[in-house]
């Protein structure tokens, strides 16, 4: 999670795009790369 705030941080990036990078950098790291460390972030109301 705290991934994602740091992606947050950058401008203009949306919560879907910082989502994503962090789930990209997660998939990189050997230990995180099973779905059951990073799939079950959800977005839910307004991405933007």
């Amino acid at each position: 999670m705290s991934e994602f705030y740091q992606q947050l941080l950058k401008p203009g990036i949306s919560k879907a795009k910082a989502l994503q990078e962090t789930q990209k950098k997660l998939l990189k790291i050997k230990r995180y790369w099973h779905p059951s460390y990073w799939a079950p972030f959800l977005l839910i109301g307004n991405w933007l």
